[in-house]
């Protein structure tokens, strides 16, 4: 019956300590990847900044809609660099990056036999 008993508190005390070390269910959700424009050296014009290119963005979408695939990500990118400083630099950075993704792609793609 001792035995059993040390065997028992072993069990709880080992179950304890696994759920006092996973993370809580929220950790890693929530954070975002853009900028905290509260932390700014300007928070107004950083937020004037994000609002304009969410606008940017939804025109875009409008732009490109019932477009698929590489058709809809190049129109994307074509819409987003068309009200650019710099539109060829855009392009030209739009351009490396889909040939990064393309890269990516076809690493990550399962061999066929």
């Amino acid at each position: 019956m001792r035995n059993v008993l040390i065997i028992l508190a072993s069990a709880l005390l080992l179950a304890g300590n696994a759920l006092a070390q996973t993370p809580p269910a929220d950790a890693g959700k929530g954070a975002r990847r853009g900028v905290d424009c509260s932390k700014a050296a300007d928070p107004k014009a950083c937020e004037e900044r994000r609002a304009r290119a969410r606008e940017a963005m939804r025109n875009a979408h409008k732009a490109c809609e019932g477009k698929q695939g590489a058709e809809r990500r190049e129109c994307m990118s074509r819409q987003m660099c068309a009200r650019a400083k710099n539109p060829a630099k855009c392009e030209a950075r739009a351009k490396e990056r889909a040939e990064r993704r393309e890269k990516r792609r076809s690493q990550q793609a399962p061999a066929k036999s």
